[in-house]
Protein backbone atom coordinates (compact mmCIF):
# COMPACT_ATOMS: atom_id res chain seq x y z
CA UNK A 1 0.00 0.00 0.00
CA UNK A 2 1.11 3.70 -1.01
CA UNK A 3 2.44 6.24 1.66
CA UNK A 4 1.29 10.04 1.42
CA UNK A 5 2.42 13.14 2.42
CA UNK A 6 1.69 15.73 4.96
CA UNK A 7 3.30 19.08 4.66
CA UNK A 8 3.89 20.71 7.65
CA UNK A 9 6.35 23.59 8.84
CA UNK A 10 9.26 21.20 10.07
CA UNK A 11 9.03 19.38 6.76
CA UNK A 12 7.05 16.30 5.15
CA UNK A 13 5.46 13.70 7.51
CA UNK A 14 4.54 10.27 5.91
CA UNK A 15 1.58 8.05 6.31
CA UNK A 16 1.28 4.89 5.13
CA UNK A 17 3.91 2.05 3.57
CA UNK A 18 7.08 2.21 5.59
CA UNK A 19 6.22 5.31 7.47
CA UNK A 20 5.61 4.32 11.60
CA UNK A 21 1.71 4.26 12.86
CA UNK A 22 0.83 7.95 12.17
CA UNK A 23 -0.60 8.37 16.36
CA UNK A 24 -3.65 11.44 16.89
CA UNK A 25 -4.36 12.68 20.34
CA UNK A 26 -7.82 14.27 19.89
CA UNK A 27 -8.69 17.13 22.37
CA UNK A 28 -12.42 17.29 21.52
CA UNK A 29 -14.10 18.70 24.74
CA UNK A 30 -11.46 17.94 26.85
CA UNK A 31 -10.38 21.33 27.33
CA UNK A 32 -13.63 21.66 29.55
CA UNK A 33 -13.62 25.09 28.33
CA UNK A 34 -9.85 26.07 29.42
CA UNK A 35 -7.59 27.32 26.73
CA UNK A 36 -4.65 26.53 29.39
CA UNK A 37 -5.92 22.97 29.88
CA UNK A 38 -6.43 22.90 26.32
CA UNK A 39 -2.35 23.71 26.06
CA UNK A 40 -1.89 21.11 28.99
CA UNK A 41 -3.43 18.56 27.02
CA UNK A 42 -0.94 19.26 23.92
CA UNK A 43 2.10 19.29 26.57
CA UNK A 44 0.33 15.54 27.83
CA UNK A 45 0.40 14.48 23.92
CA UNK A 46 3.83 15.52 22.85
CA UNK A 47 5.03 13.91 25.81
CA UNK A 48 3.45 10.95 25.01
CA UNK A 49 4.70 10.14 21.67
CA UNK A 50 1.84 11.38 20.10
CA UNK A 51 2.58 12.45 16.10
CA UNK A 52 -0.50 14.99 15.72
CA UNK A 53 -3.28 16.63 17.97
CA UNK A 54 -6.74 16.87 16.37
CA UNK A 55 -9.39 19.30 18.07
CA UNK A 56 -12.98 20.18 16.13
CA UNK A 57 -14.03 23.18 14.41
CA UNK A 58 -17.86 23.84 15.26
CA UNK A 59 -20.24 26.06 16.99
CA UNK A 60 -23.37 24.96 18.31
CA UNK A 61 -25.17 27.69 15.84
CA UNK A 62 -23.05 25.47 13.09
CA UNK A 63 -24.05 21.88 13.73
CA UNK A 64 -28.05 22.46 14.76
CA UNK A 65 -30.42 24.43 16.24
CA UNK A 66 -31.56 25.71 19.71
CA UNK A 67 -34.38 23.71 20.24
CA UNK A 68 -35.81 21.55 23.28
CA UNK A 69 -38.27 19.60 20.80
CA UNK A 70 -38.00 16.14 22.07
CA UNK A 71 -35.67 15.44 18.48
CA UNK A 72 -33.27 17.43 19.69
CA UNK A 73 -32.87 15.64 23.04
CA UNK A 74 -30.37 13.11 23.90
CA UNK A 75 -31.78 9.96 24.97
CA UNK A 76 -31.69 8.34 28.68
CA UNK A 77 -28.50 5.90 28.29
CA UNK A 78 -26.81 8.70 26.23
CA UNK A 79 -23.38 9.90 28.12
CA UNK A 80 -24.75 13.28 27.31
CA UNK A 81 -28.59 12.22 28.83
CA UNK A 82 -30.56 15.23 29.66
CA UNK A 83 -28.94 17.94 27.39
CA UNK A 84 -29.87 19.34 24.09
CA UNK A 85 -27.61 18.80 21.49
CA UNK A 86 -27.26 22.61 21.30
CA UNK A 87 -26.40 22.58 24.76
CA UNK A 88 -23.71 19.31 25.07
CA UNK A 89 -22.50 21.57 21.77
CA UNK A 90 -22.49 24.48 23.05
CA UNK A 91 -20.82 23.31 26.81
CA UNK A 92 -18.24 21.19 24.18
CA UNK A 93 -16.63 23.50 21.64
CA UNK A 94 -13.21 24.79 20.91
CA UNK A 95 -13.34 29.02 20.48
CA UNK A 96 -12.15 29.01 17.19
CA UNK A 97 -10.18 32.41 18.51
CA UNK A 98 -7.88 29.62 20.51
CA UNK A 99 -7.37 27.59 17.54
CA UNK A 100 -4.27 29.83 16.26
CA UNK A 101 -2.65 29.71 19.57
CA UNK A 102 -3.39 25.82 19.79
CA UNK A 103 -1.68 25.47 16.68
CA UNK A 104 1.70 27.17 17.19
CA UNK A 105 1.50 25.54 20.88
CA UNK A 106 2.04 22.18 18.48
CA UNK A 107 3.98 22.76 16.45
CA UNK A 108 6.40 24.28 18.55
CA UNK A 109 6.10 20.91 20.00
CA UNK A 110 6.67 18.55 16.94
CA UNK A 111 2.96 18.05 16.53
CA UNK A 112 0.91 17.92 13.50
CA UNK A 113 -1.63 20.10 13.90
CA UNK A 114 -5.30 19.75 11.96
CA UNK A 115 -8.84 19.85 12.98
CA UNK A 116 -12.62 18.30 11.92
CA UNK A 117 -14.26 21.07 10.08
CA UNK A 118 -18.62 20.40 10.30
CA UNK A 119 -19.06 22.74 7.83
CA UNK A 120 -17.66 25.55 5.19
CA UNK A 121 -16.71 28.13 7.39
CA UNK A 122 -14.99 26.23 9.24
CA UNK A 123 -12.97 24.91 6.10
CA UNK A 124 -12.50 28.79 4.89
CA UNK A 125 -11.39 29.01 8.62
CA UNK A 126 -8.54 26.19 8.66
CA UNK A 127 -7.36 27.22 5.17
CA UNK A 128 -6.73 30.39 6.16
CA UNK A 129 -4.19 28.66 9.26
CA UNK A 130 -2.70 26.26 6.95
CA UNK A 131 -3.81 23.03 8.26
CA UNK A 132 -2.04 20.10 6.59
CA UNK A 133 -4.62 17.57 6.42
CA UNK A 134 -8.77 17.69 7.19
CA UNK A 135 -10.53 14.77 8.78
CA UNK A 136 -14.37 14.08 8.34
CA UNK A 137 -16.20 13.15 11.48
CA UNK A 138 -18.20 9.85 10.46
CA UNK A 139 -21.56 11.62 10.94
CA UNK A 140 -20.68 14.01 8.09
CA UNK A 141 -18.95 11.57 5.96
CA UNK A 142 -22.47 12.34 3.85
CA UNK A 143 -22.58 16.05 3.57
CA UNK A 144 -21.42 16.67 0.43
CA UNK A 145 -21.22 19.82 0.01
CA UNK A 146 -19.13 19.90 3.02
CA UNK A 147 -16.68 17.20 1.40
CA UNK A 148 -16.31 18.40 -2.01
CA UNK A 149 -15.02 22.01 0.05
CA UNK A 150 -12.44 19.91 1.45
CA UNK A 151 -11.68 18.08 -1.83
CA UNK A 152 -11.20 21.40 -2.61
CA UNK A 153 -8.34 22.03 -0.62
CA UNK A 154 -6.02 19.33 -2.18
CA UNK A 155 -5.05 18.61 1.05
CA UNK A 156 -5.08 14.96 2.76
CA UNK A 157 -7.98 13.78 4.33
CA UNK A 158 -9.39 11.27 7.28
CA UNK A 159 -12.92 10.19 7.27
CA UNK A 160 -14.03 7.81 10.15
CA UNK A 161 -16.09 5.56 8.64
CA UNK A 162 -18.40 5.11 12.06
CA UNK A 163 -21.78 3.67 11.37
CA UNK A 164 -21.39 3.51 7.56
CA UNK A 165 -21.88 0.93 4.97
CA UNK A 166 -19.79 0.17 2.11
CA UNK A 167 -22.09 1.94 0.27
CA UNK A 168 -21.53 5.16 2.42
CA UNK A 169 -17.88 5.04 2.45
CA UNK A 170 -17.94 4.29 -1.49
CA UNK A 171 -19.93 7.65 -2.55
CA UNK A 172 -17.86 9.22 0.13
CA UNK A 173 -14.65 8.53 -1.09
CA UNK A 174 -15.71 8.80 -4.64
CA UNK A 175 -16.72 12.90 -4.23
CA UNK A 176 -13.79 13.78 -2.48
CA UNK A 177 -11.83 11.94 -5.60
CA UNK A 178 -14.05 13.75 -8.15
CA UNK A 179 -13.67 16.69 -5.92
CA UNK A 180 -9.69 17.11 -6.02
CA UNK A 181 -8.74 15.11 -3.29
CA UNK A 182 -5.75 12.42 -3.84
CA UNK A 183 -4.62 11.01 -0.61
CA UNK A 184 -7.50 9.70 1.61
CA UNK A 185 -7.75 7.89 4.36
CA UNK A 186 -10.54 5.47 5.60
CA UNK A 187 -10.37 4.81 9.91
CA UNK A 188 -12.99 1.83 11.10
CA UNK A 189 -14.58 3.39 13.78
CA UNK A 190 -17.32 2.45 16.20
CA UNK A 191 -19.17 5.26 17.43
CA UNK A 192 -20.00 3.88 20.95
CA UNK A 193 -18.83 6.12 24.06
CA UNK A 194 -17.04 3.96 25.19
CA UNK A 195 -16.84 0.97 22.97
CA UNK A 196 -16.86 -2.53 24.12
CA UNK A 197 -13.63 -4.92 22.87
CA UNK A 198 -15.95 -7.37 21.42
CA UNK A 199 -17.76 -4.78 18.94
CA UNK A 200 -14.73 -3.20 17.38
CA UNK A 201 -13.98 -5.37 14.77
CA UNK A 202 -10.85 -4.80 13.51
CA UNK A 203 -10.70 -6.73 10.36
CA UNK A 204 -12.70 -4.63 8.86
CA UNK A 205 -9.57 -2.30 8.32
CA UNK A 206 -8.08 -4.69 5.73
CA UNK A 207 -11.20 -5.10 3.84
CA UNK A 208 -11.54 -0.93 3.90
CA UNK A 209 -7.81 -1.28 1.92
CA UNK A 210 -9.01 -3.76 -0.04
CA UNK A 211 -12.33 -2.12 -1.32
CA UNK A 212 -11.76 1.36 -1.49
CA UNK A 213 -7.49 1.52 -2.43
CA UNK A 214 -7.20 3.82 0.45
CA UNK A 215 -5.11 3.96 3.94
CA UNK A 216 -7.08 2.72 6.73
CA UNK A 217 -7.03 2.45 10.39
CA UNK A 218 -9.08 3.09 13.63
CA UNK A 219 -10.07 5.65 15.32
CA UNK A 220 -10.72 4.15 18.73
CA UNK A 221 -13.50 4.71 21.49
CA UNK A 222 -12.76 1.81 23.97
CA UNK A 223 -10.43 2.43 26.63
CA UNK A 224 -8.06 -0.39 26.35
CA UNK A 225 -4.99 -0.93 23.82
CA UNK A 226 -6.27 -4.21 22.58
CA UNK A 227 -7.96 -2.70 19.22
CA UNK A 228 -4.93 -0.11 18.63
CA UNK A 229 -2.62 -2.69 18.74
CA UNK A 230 -4.52 -4.99 16.81
CA UNK A 231 -5.42 -2.42 14.19
CA UNK A 232 -1.61 -2.22 13.43
CA UNK A 233 -1.00 -5.66 12.66
CA UNK A 234 -3.45 -6.00 10.61
CA UNK A 235 -2.29 -3.27 8.57
CA UNK A 236 -3.71 0.43 9.92
CA UNK A 237 -1.43 3.35 9.51
CA UNK A 238 -3.41 5.53 11.81
CA UNK A 239 -4.50 5.43 15.24
CA UNK A 240 -6.51 8.10 16.92
CA UNK A 241 -7.35 8.64 20.66
CA UNK A 242 -9.08 10.72 22.68
CA UNK A 243 -6.86 12.12 25.49
CA UNK A 244 -7.30 13.84 29.08
CA UNK A 245 -5.83 15.05 31.59
CA UNK A 246 -7.86 13.39 33.92
CA UNK A 247 -11.26 11.03 33.40
CA UNK A 248 -11.90 12.50 36.86
CA UNK A 249 -11.93 15.93 35.89
CA UNK A 250 -15.14 14.83 34.06
CA UNK A 251 -16.03 16.78 30.19
CA UNK A 252 -17.77 15.82 27.63
CA UNK A 253 -15.55 13.12 26.51
CA UNK A 254 -13.64 12.03 29.63
CA UNK A 255 -15.17 8.70 29.94
CA UNK A 256 -13.82 7.16 26.79
CA UNK A 257 -10.68 9.18 26.55
CA UNK A 258 -6.68 8.24 27.79
CA UNK A 259 -4.88 9.31 30.77
CA UNK A 260 -1.55 11.01 29.78
CA UNK A 261 0.03 7.64 31.02
CA UNK A 262 -2.03 5.27 29.25
CA UNK A 263 -1.40 7.12 26.34
CA UNK A 264 1.83 6.95 26.73
CA UNK A 265 1.93 3.39 27.40
CA UNK A 266 -0.02 3.09 24.40
CA UNK A 267 2.42 4.45 21.93
CA UNK A 268 5.08 2.63 23.40
CA UNK A 269 3.09 -0.70 23.03
CA UNK A 270 2.83 0.47 19.12
CA UNK A 271 6.28 1.11 18.46
CA UNK A 272 7.75 -2.14 19.89
CA UNK A 273 4.69 -4.03 17.85
CA UNK A 274 5.92 -1.79 14.69
CA UNK A 275 9.00 -3.32 15.04
CA UNK A 276 8.24 -6.64 15.99
CA UNK A 277 6.33 -7.21 12.34
CA UNK A 278 9.42 -5.83 10.69
CA UNK A 279 8.94 -7.26 7.17
CA UNK A 280 8.82 -10.28 5.17
CA UNK A 281 12.31 -11.81 5.87
CA UNK A 282 14.31 -15.65 6.10
CA UNK A 283 17.20 -14.64 6.52
CA UNK A 284 18.81 -15.28 10.17
CA UNK A 285 18.80 -12.53 12.49
CA UNK A 286 22.21 -11.33 14.45
CA UNK A 287 20.81 -12.72 17.56
CA UNK A 288 19.93 -16.38 16.41
CA UNK A 289 23.77 -16.08 14.58
CA UNK A 290 25.18 -17.19 17.38
CA UNK A 291 22.75 -20.49 17.72
CA UNK A 292 23.69 -21.63 14.40
CA UNK A 293 25.80 -24.18 17.00
CA UNK A 294 22.95 -25.80 17.48
CA UNK A 295 21.83 -26.86 13.58
CA UNK A 296 22.53 -29.64 12.05
CA UNK A 297 25.54 -30.57 9.60
CA UNK A 298 27.89 -33.10 8.13
CA UNK A 299 30.97 -34.32 10.10
CA UNK A 300 33.31 -36.63 9.92
CA UNK A 301 33.03 -39.22 12.94
CA UNK A 302 36.38 -41.03 11.97
CA UNK A 303 40.08 -40.37 10.83
CA UNK A 304 39.72 -40.45 7.48
CA UNK A 305 42.88 -41.15 4.67
CA UNK A 306 42.82 -39.79 1.24
CA UNK A 307 40.59 -41.22 -1.28
CA UNK A 308 38.75 -43.17 1.40
CA UNK A 309 34.92 -43.73 0.66
CA UNK A 310 32.34 -42.02 2.94
CA UNK A 311 30.09 -44.31 4.89
CA UNK A 312 27.29 -44.56 7.60
CA UNK A 313 30.78 -45.06 9.89
CA UNK A 314 32.48 -42.21 9.27
CA UNK A 315 30.26 -39.33 8.27
CA UNK A 316 26.97 -38.57 10.52
CA UNK A 317 24.24 -35.89 10.54
CA UNK A 318 25.31 -34.22 13.89
CA UNK A 319 25.30 -30.76 15.57
CA UNK A 320 27.20 -28.13 15.43
CA UNK A 321 26.55 -26.75 11.81
CA UNK A 322 29.69 -25.93 10.74
CA UNK A 323 29.27 -28.49 8.00
CA UNK A 324 27.64 -28.89 4.75
CA UNK A 325 23.79 -29.09 4.99
CA UNK A 326 22.43 -32.96 5.82
CA UNK A 327 20.61 -32.66 2.68
CA UNK A 328 23.80 -33.68 1.08
CA UNK A 329 24.30 -36.86 3.16
CA UNK A 330 23.11 -39.53 0.74
CA UNK A 331 24.98 -37.78 -2.24
CA UNK A 332 28.67 -38.38 -0.37
CA UNK A 333 28.39 -42.01 0.52
CA UNK A 334 30.69 -43.73 -1.54
CA UNK A 335 32.63 -41.28 -2.89
CA UNK A 336 35.71 -39.76 -1.93
CA UNK A 337 37.64 -38.11 0.48
CA UNK A 338 39.90 -35.65 -1.45
CA UNK A 339 42.93 -35.43 1.61
CA UNK A 340 43.38 -36.61 4.75
CA UNK A 341 40.51 -35.28 7.25
CA UNK A 342 40.67 -35.77 11.43
CA UNK A 343 37.87 -36.71 13.24
CA UNK A 344 35.02 -34.14 14.17
CA UNK A 345 36.07 -32.13 11.30
CA UNK A 346 32.99 -30.02 9.59
CA UNK A 347 32.54 -31.75 6.16
CA UNK A 348 33.10 -28.77 3.57
CA UNK A 349 33.33 -28.24 -0.03
CA UNK A 350 37.47 -28.60 -0.59
CA UNK A 351 37.09 -32.35 1.29
CA UNK A 352 35.42 -34.07 -0.88
CA UNK A 353 35.45 -34.89 -4.65
CA UNK A 354 32.03 -34.23 -6.03
CA UNK A 355 30.32 -31.09 -6.70
CA UNK A 356 27.94 -30.17 -4.65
Amino acid sequence: MRSIEIKTPRGIRKIGAGAPTFIVAELSGNHNGSLARAKRIIDAAAKAGADAVKLQTYTADTLTIDSDRKYFRLPKGSNWAGQTLYELYKNAYTPWHWQPALKRHAEKKGLVFFSTPFDETAVTFLEKLRAPLYKIAGYEMSDFPLLRRIAKSGKPVIISAAMATPQDIALSVRTLRRGGAKDIIVLHCVNAYPASPHDMNVRTIPDIMRRFRVLSGLSDHSLGESAALASVALGGSVIEKHLTLSRKDGGPDAKFSLEPEEFRHLVGRVRELEQTLGRASYKATAGEKPNRLFKRSLFVVRDMKKGERFSTENLRIIRPGHGLSPVYFERLLGTQARKDIKRGTPVSRKLISIRV
